[in-house]
């Protein structure tokens, strides 16, 4: 399943990581690359939790990136509109709304990885998503654009009620 996932998880992590960019150098920018693609793969499984799913939307395509570069005020910039802008049309809306709001709430996403780790096919183990669920003070900083609640809000709160019911409804406390 994440093999057809790969790339909505790639451009949806990139646009993430473009949108809310790291600060402190090539470390800290592969930091929250990881975090970033931890959050969206942890995304994207709860969005399309089946095979049948993950090849629908590699067939028929995510959306793009437009309502989230408005959102943000990317297209505002010009940033959204470059030649090389081909994978935003990968990008995910929803997992991405989804992975800003586990990056923003660790209780949120340890809920939400727990979800995909148990199961008749689980996704791997909580050790492997670390660095979303348990984020060190390198990690943090590394993301702290990305891991601002205020900063994300936005992007967030798109469909943030659709995880919450996804999840369950005792989640619906939580927001």
């Amino acid at each position: 399943m994440l093999t057809e996932l790969s790339p909505l998880i790639a451009a949806t992590a990139q646009w993430l990581t473009r949108a809310y960019p790291a600060s402190g150098g090539a470390l800290a920018a592969a930091l929250c690359e990881v975090q970033a693609r931890q959050a969206v793969t942890v995304a994207a499984c709860l969005r399309y939790p089946t095979r049948t799913d993950a090849a629908l939307v590699a067939l028929a395509g995510p959306g793009g990136s437009a309502r989230l570069d408005w959102v943000t005020g990317a297209d505002a910039a010009g940033g959204a509109h470059t030649e090389d802008s081909a994978w935003r049309t990968w990008v995910d809306e929803v997992v991405a709304s989804w992975a800003a709001s586990l990056l923003t709430d660790p209780e949120l996403a340890r809920q939400a990885v727990a979800e995909l780790t148990r199961g008749p096919q689980p996704l791997g183990t909580p050790a492997e998503f670390r660095r979303l669920t348990e984020p060190g003070v390198r990690d943090r900083d590394a993301a702290a654009l990305l891991r601002h609640p205020d900063l994300v809000a936005p992007v967030a709160g798109l469909h943030l009620d659709h995880l919450l019911a996804r999840l369950g409804p005792d989640q619906a406390l939580i927001a």
